[in-house]
Protein backbone atom coordinates (compact mmCIF):
# COMPACT_ATOMS: atom_id res chain seq x y z
CA UNK A 1 0.00 0.00 0.00
CA UNK A 2 1.65 3.37 -1.04
CA UNK A 3 1.71 6.08 1.54
CA UNK A 4 2.92 9.94 1.58
CA UNK A 5 3.54 11.20 4.96
CA UNK A 6 4.10 14.48 5.75
CA UNK A 7 5.31 16.35 8.48
CA UNK A 8 7.47 19.98 9.62
CA UNK A 9 4.27 21.95 9.38
CA UNK A 10 3.41 24.51 12.39
CA UNK A 11 3.03 28.38 13.36
CA UNK A 12 5.55 30.40 12.28
CA UNK A 13 6.32 34.43 12.02
CA UNK A 14 6.98 36.39 9.34
CA UNK A 15 10.63 35.89 8.03
CA UNK A 16 10.88 32.65 9.89
CA UNK A 17 11.64 29.45 8.23
CA UNK A 18 10.68 25.43 8.17
CA UNK A 19 10.80 22.75 6.51
CA UNK A 20 8.50 19.86 5.32
CA UNK A 21 9.12 16.60 4.94
CA UNK A 22 7.07 13.72 3.08
CA UNK A 23 7.89 9.97 3.82
CA UNK A 24 6.97 7.74 1.18
CA UNK A 25 6.12 3.61 1.90
CA UNK A 26 5.08 0.46 0.00
CA UNK A 27 6.59 1.79 -3.74
CA UNK A 28 8.13 -0.61 -5.55
CA UNK A 29 10.33 2.11 -7.28
CA UNK A 30 10.12 5.29 -5.76
CA UNK A 31 13.19 6.24 -8.20
CA UNK A 32 10.54 6.12 -10.66
CA UNK A 33 8.44 8.93 -9.86
CA UNK A 34 8.61 12.76 -9.67
CA UNK A 35 7.61 14.78 -6.36
CA UNK A 36 5.74 17.66 -6.11
CA UNK A 37 4.40 19.72 -3.48
CA UNK A 38 1.01 21.62 -3.42
CA UNK A 39 -0.92 24.06 -1.07
CA UNK A 40 -4.35 25.07 -0.59
CA UNK A 41 -5.56 28.27 1.62
CA UNK A 42 -8.84 28.60 2.93
CA UNK A 43 -11.45 29.19 -0.11
CA UNK A 44 -9.33 28.92 -2.33
CA UNK A 45 -7.87 26.32 -5.12
CA UNK A 46 -5.12 24.01 -4.69
CA UNK A 47 -1.68 24.90 -6.40
CA UNK A 48 1.31 24.11 -7.30
CA UNK A 49 4.00 25.11 -5.36
CA UNK A 50 7.15 23.21 -5.96
CA UNK A 51 8.70 19.98 -8.27
CA UNK A 52 11.60 17.41 -8.89
CA UNK A 53 12.02 15.25 -11.23
CA UNK A 54 12.59 11.73 -10.72
CA UNK A 55 16.27 11.75 -11.31
CA UNK A 56 16.16 15.02 -8.93
CA UNK A 57 18.52 16.53 -11.12
CA UNK A 58 15.51 19.35 -12.37
CA UNK A 59 13.49 21.22 -9.72
CA UNK A 60 10.73 24.30 -10.70
CA UNK A 61 8.72 26.08 -8.90
CA UNK A 62 5.70 28.59 -8.51
CA UNK A 63 6.62 32.37 -8.95
CA UNK A 64 5.39 33.06 -6.14
CA UNK A 65 7.99 31.01 -4.08
CA UNK A 66 11.10 30.82 -6.38
CA UNK A 67 14.33 31.74 -4.61
CA UNK A 68 12.55 31.49 -1.07
CA UNK A 69 11.39 27.48 -1.47
CA UNK A 70 14.19 24.67 -2.06
CA UNK A 71 12.70 21.42 -2.78
CA UNK A 72 14.82 18.21 -3.00
CA UNK A 73 14.66 14.52 -2.36
CA UNK A 74 17.13 11.86 -1.35
CA UNK A 75 16.09 8.65 -3.09
CA UNK A 76 17.59 6.22 -0.82
CA UNK A 77 15.46 7.37 2.24
CA UNK A 78 12.07 7.78 0.24
CA UNK A 79 11.82 11.26 0.99
CA UNK A 80 11.45 14.84 -0.16
CA UNK A 81 11.81 18.03 1.46
CA UNK A 82 10.71 21.40 1.27
CA UNK A 83 12.73 23.85 3.03
CA UNK A 84 10.74 27.48 3.28
CA UNK A 85 12.42 29.99 4.34
CA UNK A 86 11.50 34.07 4.01
CA UNK A 87 8.01 33.15 5.07
CA UNK A 88 5.40 35.57 4.16
CA UNK A 89 1.58 35.45 5.55
CA UNK A 90 0.59 34.95 1.99
CA UNK A 91 2.26 31.44 2.62
CA UNK A 92 -0.18 29.76 5.02
CA UNK A 93 -1.82 27.01 3.39
CA UNK A 94 -2.04 22.85 3.71
CA UNK A 95 0.88 21.70 2.31
CA UNK A 96 -0.05 18.47 0.21
CA UNK A 97 3.26 15.80 -1.00
CA UNK A 98 2.40 14.44 -4.42
CA UNK A 99 3.76 11.95 -6.20
CA UNK A 100 3.07 10.86 -9.97
CA UNK A 101 4.85 8.08 -11.93
CA UNK A 102 6.73 6.11 -13.32
CA UNK A 103 8.88 8.75 -15.26
CA UNK A 104 6.20 11.03 -17.00
CA UNK A 105 3.63 8.45 -17.65
CA UNK A 106 1.88 9.49 -14.56
CA UNK A 107 -0.22 6.44 -14.57
CA UNK A 108 0.18 5.99 -11.12
CA UNK A 109 -0.86 9.22 -8.88
CA UNK A 110 -0.42 9.44 -5.16
CA UNK A 111 -1.14 12.23 -2.83
CA UNK A 112 -0.28 13.02 1.13
CA UNK A 113 -2.85 13.90 4.01
CA UNK A 114 -1.32 17.36 4.11
CA UNK A 115 0.30 19.90 6.84
CA UNK A 116 -0.68 22.87 8.17
CA UNK A 117 1.84 25.97 7.56
CA UNK A 118 0.87 28.88 9.60
CA UNK A 119 2.76 32.55 9.14
CA UNK A 120 1.65 34.83 11.83
CA UNK A 121 2.75 37.34 14.14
Amino acid sequence: QVQLVESGGGLVQPGGSLRLTCEASGFTSFSMFNMKWYRQAPGKEREFVAAIIHTGHITRYADSVQGRFTISRDTAKRTVSLQMDSLKPEDTAVYYCNAAGPYSYNTHIYWGQGTQVTVSS
